[in-house]
């Protein structure tokens, strides 16, 4: 026989080798049957290699990668008209992505699914364009190559319980043994949660706070577009279980965010409840292990988180109370496009008198008629601001729960100030203290009571349904009519001594400013619609103007604080009334006389400061530097006086070590604490802009500097007194009554004051309203819109 030359070509061994590449094109991806196959199903000579040790320099071709497919995406072409396919597969803590090409492509999108765990050999690797992005490993990885297979394992039962044995599958790890920067699997139990509100962005968010048995508390971000993949929580103590969730550092504290492919499963948290997975995923792993766990967190949350009554019944409300409620949704209306009106029951009767509202008889959806004993009970919920787009897709008949809703007594007029206050419901606008609403499936378990009882009384009130005279006398009832009837005896009053005559707004627009003018006109709009905006901080020095930081840019702020903490060197006699404070602060200093003291803290968090401030006349938060003290930056408030807050600017205040000049101080009131810490002091502001109207012409006027007289209000007063903020949301109603029409908006007595200013070198002429008050009625439903959410 010739022995061949090494430099021709061998036709028989070239057609093994084509028919080679042939089957791996037409099966790439081979399936097995149970997870260990993966492992012998390769060939022996593959090295398998941790996802977290791949490099740009790794040599890749005897190596094997193995890993849970978090995210896979479409079938897309390239500009070559080539097929590709973008996936990420995660092992213990990493995750990398993974690019698919021609009809591997396409068998990968048609074999595998989310949740598999792939073997993947006969990759490139490359450098990932999207590190800085997607924050995964900065490599990824190629499958084009004749060599490129995937073997693939699936627990999923396509046509079988959506519910799938996650036994041997995934490692949960105590929250206390969490690490920065890693993906993780957790099981906690929930001891505080929001309910998603919508971002800057595309997203929803949803944060919660979760413990488990190592007694860790871990903060919990969530961000998803739809608002389905949110966590279902209905109260304090569900049990929640995360998969896939990144651990980071922020503020010192251990906290989870949401990344790729993560997933969510909740459980009722009471003992005596089935253990029925809520999740709005159609497929996901559960099996006896995670029965286990969640009955082990029961039975020790049952032990170590006190026990507390998840809703009020409405037979229980009293007047101004914060509460939760767990209802049946009978009607709605809509009221404008910042307030929703719900009508709910929930078997029992409230003990104080309900107010009625008026909406227009095709406006509401639901129920259209019911019995005289059923509308004793029914309660007007009046829902604002960011809670209305989840309320207006809610349907009667739906059970609700819905979070800090405040009960509201209506101020009644001088002629009827004898008469019993009625009462209605606000789900005021923002997320503060978990404010929000949420649908509980009528397949609940916790939901049985209620709906057993509510049956009972569905029984009866159907022998006695009302006519339709006597249910639309029940529903719309004149005193709240919001139109000119109500309207009548509200007017406002020129306090100024101008001698000039009444114009047209036509006309003011076509004078020469400055000048001063009387005016009658309306309302027609305002800004802002969230009422808490309008209050400003202005410096009455650099004339600077500024919102008021909200709670949680505050707590930031106190965190920061609390995460450099270092205890003070200097010490000052601290009073021995101050024995229960400084167990839970690190310095305290206070200066005292035979008035007030002041009092200063470091080493506490927002709300510790809010509850010591509550029983204190004047306390400053403080920092440490250098061994001494410093105040905290000045988005959070210098001083803390009971309910109010006091801010300093920033441009003009002396940021110095703090060192009170004390001498001659005989009350520590706000003006001699900033004066003695070197603070500009600034004042709280009423600021808003009216949209005025008559039969000629429009224009946008503001009201600031004789805000406070126009509405009968103090601004200081307006950032933390409820009767403050009602009045302003009262005046603001009766100016424009939500709902109605120009025809019913009151006629106002107007003095205008026209100025010019010059932005980005162009004149431009403004209007304010000075010299004005409004007089008369103002009885309207109330809310406390100004506090910020």
């Amino acid at each position: 026989m010739r022995r061949q030359n090494p430099q021709e070509k061998n036709p028989f061994r070239e057609d093994l080798t084509m028919q080679h590449a042939n089957v791996l094109r037409a099966m790439p991806i081979h399936t097995v049957k149970c997870a260990s196959d993966l492992d012998t199903s390769v060939p022996q000579h593959l090295q398998r290699i941790s996802i977290s040790d791949l490099k740009l320099t790794s040599d890749c071709v005897q190596r094997s990668v193995k890993g849970e497919v978090v995210q896979k995406g479409p079938v897309v072409s390239s500009r070559q008209r080539e097929h590709m396919l973008k996936a990420a597969i995660q092992d213990k803590d990493t995750s990398i992505n993974v690019i698919f090409f021609g009809t591997l492509a396409k068998d990968f999108s048609q074999t595998v699914r989310q949740g598999d765990i792939v073997l993947l050999s006969g990759f490139t690797i490359s450098k990932s364009p999207t590190e800085q992005t997607d924050r995964l490993h900065p490599c990824l990885l190629e499958m084009r190559c004749i060599d490129a297979c995937v073997h693939v394992y699936s627990s999923f039962v396509s046509a079988g319980p959506a519910v799938v044995s996650s036994e041997s599958r995934y490692t949960y790890v105590p929250l206390s043994e969490l690490k920065p920067s890693r993906i993780v699997n957790v099981y906690g139990v929930v001891t505080f949660f929001k309910q998603p509100f919508p971002t800057k962005g595309t997203d929803y968010c949803s944060t919660l706070k979760i413990t488990d048995q190592s007694d860790a508390k871990v903060s919990c971000t969530i961000f998803s577009e739809r608002l389905d993949d949110h966590p279902k929580i209905f109260r304090i103590g569900d049990i929640i279980r995360l998969h896939r969730v990144k651990t980071q550092v922020f503020n010192g504290s251990m906290t989870l965010l949401t990344t790729l492919g993560w997933s969510t499963v909740t459980f009722d948290g009471m003992t005596d409840s089935p253990i029925e997975p809520r999740s709005s995923s159609r497929t996901f792993h559960f099996g006896e292990s995670d029965k286990r766990a969640v009955e082990a967190l029961r039975q020790w949350a049952a032990r170590q988180i006190p026990a507390t009554e998840p809703t009020v019944p409405l037979s229980s409300v009293q007047t101004k109370m914060f509460f939760d409620l767990t209802c049946q949704l009978l009607a709605k209306a809509s009221i404008d496009t910042r307030c929703i009106l719900l009508k709910v029951w929930d078997g029992t009767k409230c003990p104080h008198p309900m107010l009625n509202v008026a909406v227009a008889p095709d406006a509401l959806e639901g129920e259209a008629k019911t019995s005289l004993a059923r509308e004793n009970m029914i309660a007007n919920v009046l829902v604002y601001d960011n809670h209305v787009e989840g309320a207006s897709k809610l349907k009667p008949g739906m059970f609700l729960r819905l979070f800090n809703l405040h009960a509201v007594a209506q101020r009644a007029s001088e002629e009827s100030a004898d008469c019993v206050s009625p009462l209605s419901f606000h789900l005021h606008g923002g997320t503060s203290y978990g404010k929000g609403l949420c649908v509980i499936p009528s397949e609940s378990p916790e939901l049985q009571p209620l709906k057993r009882l509510l049956e009972s009384h569905a029984a009866i009130a159907s022998e006695d349904i009302v006519n339709d005279v006597t249910l639309l006398e029940a529903w719309y009832t004149p005193p709240e009519t919001l139109g000119e009837e109500l309207n009548k005896d509200f007017y406002t009053v020129r306090t100024c001594e101008h001698t000039v005559q009444q114009v047209t707004l036509a006309h003011v627009k076509r004078c020469t400013t400055p000048v001063v003018c009387h005016v009658r006109a309306k309302v027609k709009s305002y800004q802002p619609q969230n009422l808490y905006q309008c209050l400003k901080l202005f410096c009455p020095q650099c004339t600077a103007l500024v919102e008021v930081p909200n709670d949680e840019v505050i707590a930031r702020v106190f965190q920061d604080a609390l995460r450099g903490h270092q205890p003070c060197s200097e010490h000052w006699a601290v009073t021995s009334s101050m024995d229960s404070i400084s167990m839970h602060v690190s310095c305290e200093m206070v200066l005292s006389n035979t008035h007030t003291q002041l009092l200063f803290l470091q080493g506490v968090t927002l709300e510790e400061m809010c509850v010591i401030s509550a029983a204190q006349s004047n306390v400053v938060p403080v920092r440490s530097e250098d061994g001494r003290m410093r105040l905290l930056d000045f988005s959070a408030p210098f001083l803390f006086r009971g309910d109010k807050r006091y801010y300093g600017c920033k441009q003009c205040s002396r940021s110095t070590f703090v060192e009170p000049e004390v001498c001659g101080v005989e009350i520590w009131d706000e003006h001699n604490v900033a004066k003695a810490l070197g603070v500009q002091l600034m004042q709280y502001a009423l600021l808003m802009k009216f949209e005025l109207e008559d039969e000629t012409d429009s224009l946008e006027a503001l009201i600031w500097e004789d805000a406070e007289r126009f509405f009968h209000v103090s601004a200081a007063d307006t950032s933390a007194c409820q009767d403050s903020q009602d009045k302003v949301q009262t005046t603001v109603d009766r100016l424009h009554p939500p709902g109605s029409s120009m025809a019913q908006c009151p006629w106002l007595d107007l003095c205008l004051c026209t100025y010019t200013v010059e932005e980005n070198g162009k004149i431009q002429v403004c209007y304010q309203i000075t010299n004005t008050e409004t007089r008369g009625n103002f009885y309207t439903p109330q809310r406390d819109q100004l506090s910020c959410g």
